[in-house]
């Protein structure tokens, strides 16, 4: 195999290595919020133990505990935004540090984000 092959096989297989294993999310990721109410930042810091997905919001809602799960480059959370109601993200894994998605902000609106790893 000449040099070119070698090199594709090699990337090849550490990307199927990444899908099979999936990203670990865990870290903090800082998001850029964009709602039909407005727009704004959030902060999440994220715990990862296989799909179980855990940690911390911070934003203009204040802080709140967040719950879900990830599988494969999906990934879906939650948290209790207090009067505003539920707030839920939906997003698709860019490689193992971006992602975006879609959100609904309970009472303040659906909308969309991107979200960059710290």
């Amino acid at each position: 195999m000449n040099q070119l092959m070698k090199l594709h096989a090699i990337l090849l297989f550490f990307a199927s290595v990444f899908v099979l294993r999936g990203a670990d999310l865990t870290g903090t990721w800082a998001a850029d919020v964009v709602l039909d109410a407005g727009s704004g930042t959030a902060t999440f810091v994220f715990e990862q133990k296989g799909e179980i997905l855990s940690g911390t919001y911070s934003g203009v809602l204040g802080q709140a505990k967040v719950a879900g799960t990830v599988k494969g480059d999906q990934v879906e959370w939650s948290f209790d935004g207090g009067a505003a109601g539920k707030v839920t993200f939906k997003a698709s894994l860019d490689g193992a540090t971006k992602m975006k998605g879609t959100t609904e902000y309970g009472l303040l609106g659906a909308g969309t984000f991107t979200a960059n790893k710290k």
